[in-house]
């Protein structure tokens, strides 16, 4: 059984700090949220270990200012096990690490099967975790005992994680690769809203014409301003398809609406008058959605390209195989030698000359990372050359 420190008031968690501050090397990290229950991504248990100090598991809600831990561990390294999903939370509350390891990522350049917090544990270290409360509601209080438990396993093991992929890293001459990833995850931006998130609604594809598209969207954005409002999930307070049903139950009058079968969820019928408010809104905008999504930046599907650009057809045919031969070398998954979007964009509008640099610009321009172009930029160019060369051909490409 793990030891642990529940930090839940402004003196422990001073106390743990310092504490935090004379321990020794790396700080493992990692975030518990209410995913599936609440709107927000907050943190609602932060776990830190690090050697010599032990593992602390800190309550943000009744913390609130972190600054402390921020300057106990900010100039060490934090070790994440997919960082990209802990990162968003702990900026909300300024905690930034200043370079990190993660060891799923590691994992995945060293050609890991399984690259899964349990899986990486069990095959570096030799210890088995059992992974059963990753989607609990972690924002209910008091954490029970088991929990807890769970939470401190998943950072008490990390930093001997952390020093046997570091060993594989540099076994496999991978060490640069790894620290470029490191640092891109770390200074990526965040995702741009998407234009039209109305359209991930599940089962939308079964709504048809733009009035009914426009009542649709309006519902989405009544349950978001409501899921805001109360910090709840929106799923929990209608889940998707209710909405959808809704739409094509096409009602008449509230009573109508009250009475579609179909639209449940815990906030249908106390709602029923925000429901209905969003569905006469829709049905009266004068600027319906189009059927069918913009393309925004978006390129054609592979499938289509021998018909809208035969040319970049034949160079995504040669070069695709050429990288994936290029990471099975590598001992890699083949997105994380490149981005398929990535080579996707490149052969779809190529630079004027088809030579190593001006590829290497191309793909630097999408976001690849020096080690990658290194890796790709004159394999992509090759390829490019050959499929100019060769005589042009009739079949698909295929998805």
């Amino acid at each position: 059984m793990a030891e642990y420190s529940v930090i839940a008031d402004r003196d422990t968690f001073l106390a743990a700090c310092e504490t935090l501050a004379s321990g020794t090397g790396p700080a493992a990290v990692d975030v518990e949220r209410a995913s599936g229950f609440r709107y927000s991504q907050r943190a609602y248990l932060i776990q830190v270990f690090r050697r010599d100090a032990g593992v602390f598991l800190f309550d943000p809600p009744a913390i609130g200012d972190f600054a402390a831990l921020q300057r106990a561990i900010g100039d060490v390294e934090w070790v994440f096990h997919a960082a990209s999903q802990d990162l968003p939370s702990l900026r909300e509350l300024d905690l930034v690490p200043d370079r990190l390891f993660d060891t799923e990522l590691a994992a995945r350049l060293l050609g890991h099967e399984r690259v899964g917090l349990g899986a990486v544990v069990e095959s570096t270290v030799g210890i088995s975790l059992a992974k059963a409360h990753s989607a609990s509601d972690w924002s209910q209080r008091p954490l029970p005992q088991s929990w807890l438990e769970y939470a401190a396993l998943d950072v008490i093991h990390l930093i001997d994680v952390r020093d046997a992929l570091a060993r594989e890293l540099a076994e496999q001459d991978k060490t640069q690769f790894a620290l470029e990833e490191f640092d891109d995850v770390r200074d990526r931006p965040p995702k741009p809203p998407r234009e039209e998130p109305w359209r991930r609604l599940s089962g939308l594809h079964t709504v048809r014409g733009r009035s009914s598209l426009a009542v649709a969207r309006a519902l989405w954005v009544a349950r978001e301003d409501l899921a805001a409002a109360e910090d709840v999930a929106p799923g929990r307070l209608v889940p998707d398809r209710a909405l959808v049903a809704a739409v094509i139950a096409d009602p008449r009058s509230k009573h109508d609406l009250a009475h579609v079968k179909d639209f449940t969820g815990r906030a249908s019928r106390t709602e029923l008058d925000r429901w209905w408010a969003a569905i006469e809104e829709g049905r009266a905008d004068a600027n319906p959605p189009r059927e069918r999504a913009g393309g925004g930046d978006a390129l054609p599907p592979p499938r289509a390209w021998a018909q809208r650009n035969p040319e970049a057809d034949l160079r995504l045919k040669a070069s695709r195989p050429a990288v994936e031969e290029l990471a099975e070398r590598l001992n890699m998954p083949t997105e994380n030698l490149l981005t398929p979007d990535t080579l996707r964009r490149v052969a779809w509008s190529p630079p004027t000359d088809l030579d190593a640099a001006s590829i290497a610009d191309a793909l630097r321009s999408w976001g690849a990372r020096a080690w990658q172009i290194g890796q790709t930029a004159q394999v992509i160019a090759d390829a490019f050359v050959s499929s100019a060369q060769a005589p042009e051909q009739g079949s698909e490409s295929d998805s």
